[in-house]
Formats: structure tokens, C-alpha cells, sequence
């Protein structure tokens, strides 16, 4: 058993990892659920956004390091950095969005779970950390990568050094969380912020963010350059008609 929920709704998808009785914890079966779901959704061109949650009130607490002894349990550990993460999808590189509702932990492998998606909603009892520091278990699942992008090197630093907790409110300071919603909410406006961002035209959107992801491993000059070559043939194919709604009076006023 994966412990893995997959449910569609229109053109959005929800990954569930339902192990509340461990707080979410990954071990390996679960680890290829997750990597198996988000190849789905990656595959399956009628889905535009994905939203990870995790069941029971919290996100995830990490890897199942009960697991680590049992050879039909533990995460897949390659010495070469190569195949899917330990966590399972940590290492995908996916061309469409995914929005992280995040409730209670997200700490150690559950926090470079969250850092793989593009927008974190966070419900406001949430904490974040680098808690596998205590336990001498290193970040393998993209959290030396990813965190130092999204809130800076000095503040990633702190993080990983101290692996001291971070509550909402810092986490939205310093851009790790994008929202701050009431308890019980994340779910709920996640999802409001997925259908937002699936009425969009795909390819235009989908354009932009390859574009602001690929821009880190590229000087300036190339990274313009791949700017224009994705976003170019867009402007035919979506603009055109975007700009002929926008003449004709739609979307002007702030309404989208």
C-alpha cells in the first residue's frame, strides 16, 4: 500500500500522502506512490496544476526513518545522486505548476517536499525545519538547491545550520510561504489558487515559468535569449487572441 491518494477535479489534480498515523512520514512504498502520481499528472495533458497535501492536519514529517533497517521499506538511496529522490519526486523537473497545502509539519524531507512545488499555502499553526540535523540525516531531496533559491542563501543557511523550527509568519517574511490562511484552510485556497492559475492560457503560462525556472543556470545574455524563444512563438499562438479579448473590453479593470 502507497498511502497515496490521487483525485482529479476538471483539470486539477490532488496528491494526498495519507499517513496521519505517522505524521505523513515517507517510506519507500510511499515514496513510489508520490513519484508514480506526479509522472501521472506530469503525463496527462488534461491536468494543468497539481496540489500536494498531506492528511490528518499535518504536511509531512519527513522520511519513515523506522524504515531505514526494513529492505522492503526503506526509500531508494543511490551513492550516485541519479534515479528519483528518496522522497520520490524530489528530483522531477515538471513542466506544469504545483501548489503545496501546507498544515502542522513540514519539516526535514517534508519540507523539500514542499519546496518542490511552486507556491506554498500555509495554514497558520505551520512550522518548517531542518529537522533531520538532529539526526545526522542530510537534505537528499533537493532542500540544499531549492531552499537557497526561493529565500535566499543567508536565510537557507540559517535553516539547514541550526535546523530550527519556522512558524508561518517567518515563513511568508522571508518567501517560503506565499499565503498565510486559518487553520483547516490551506486545502480550500489552494485549490481556489489552482483554478486561477488553470483559466490562464497554458502554453503562455507554462512559457514564463520554464523561463524564470532556467534563467538560475544561465548568464544573462542566454537567459534572454531562451526568454524570447519560448515566449515568441506563444504571441502567435495565444496572444493573438488575447489581445483580440482585450479589444473587444475583456479583462481590463483588474478583472481577470
Amino acid at each position: 500500500m502507497s498511502h497515496v491518494r490521487y483525485d482529479v477535479d476538471d483539470s486539477i489534480c490532488t496528491i494526498t500522502m495519507d499517513r496521519p498515523e505517522v505524521r505523513n512520514a515517507v517510506d519507500g512504498p510511499m515514496a513510489a506512490g508520490l513519484h508514480d502520481a506526479f509522472l501521472r499528472f506530469e503525463e496527462d495533458d488534461s491536468l494543468a496544476v497539481a496540489v500536494l497535501t498531506g492528511a490528518g492536519g499535518t504536511f509531512c514529517s519527513g522520511a519513515d526513518l523506522s524504515a531505514v533497517d526494513d529492505p522492503d521499506r526503506r526509500p531508494e538511496l543511490d551513492p550516485e545522486g541519479l534515479g528519483r529522490g528518496p522522497m520520490g519526486p524530489s528530483r522531477m523537473q515538471l513542466r506544469k505548476p504545483v501548489i503545496a497545502a501546507v498544515a502542522g509539519h513540514a519539516v526535514a524531507g517534508g519540507l523539500e517536499l514542499a519546496l518542490l512545488a511552486d507556491l506554498r499555502v500555509v495554514e497558520e499553526d505551520a512550522v518548517f525545519g531542518v529537522f533531520c540535523r538532529r539526526w545526522g540525516v542530510p537534505l537528499i531531496d533537493g532542500g540544499t538547491v531549492r531552499l537557497p533559491r526561493i529565500v535566499g542563501q543567508g536565510r537557507a543557511l540559517d535553516m539547514i545550520l541550526t535546523g530550527r523550527p519556522v512558524d508561518a509568519h517567518e515563513a511568508l517574511q522571508m518567501g517560503l510561504a506565499n499565503r498565510v490562511v486559518p487553520v483547516g484552510e490551506s486545502l480550500t485556497v489552494a485549490h481556489a489558487l489552482a483554478e486561477q492559475i488553470a483559466a490562464f492560457p497554458a502554453e503562455c503560462m507554462r512559457a514564463d515559468r520554464a523561463s524564470a525556472y532556467r534563467q538560475w543556470d544561465l548568464p544573462l545574455d542566454a537567459a534572454l535569449r531562451f526568454e524570447g524563444v519560448q515566449g515568441v512563438p506563444i504571441v502567435l499562438l495565444e496572444g493573438v487572441d488575447g489581445a483580440a479579448r482585450f479589444t473587444r473590453g475583456e479583462g481590463r479593470h483588474g478583472d481577470f
